[in-house]
């Protein structure tokens, strides 16, 4: 029986080299915790981070089947 990979209905081929839990997100593997996308833009909000928290994925995209009407929250 022949392997099929478990994206191929979604798409969503995953990215190992990028972890990530925001299943909300569009670009989010679904199956497994990993980003979809190639590569991504991280960027912050403050002017001098200190945090983690003080971070962010400037590539998320509120997933609209995760968030309802708001669609992207950037």
């Amino acid at each position: 029986m022949e392997k099929t990979n478990p994206n191929e209905k979604t798409g969503r081929e995953p990215n190992r080299a990028i972890a990530c839990t925001v299943s909300e997100c569009a670009h989010h593997a679904k199956t497994c915790d990993f980003c979809a996308l190639e590569k991504i833009r991280v960027g912050t909000h403050e002017a001098h981070p200190t945090e983690t928290k003080c971070v962010d994925c400037e590539s998320f995209a509120c997933d609209p089947s995760s968030c309802g009407r708001e669609g992207s929250a950037r």
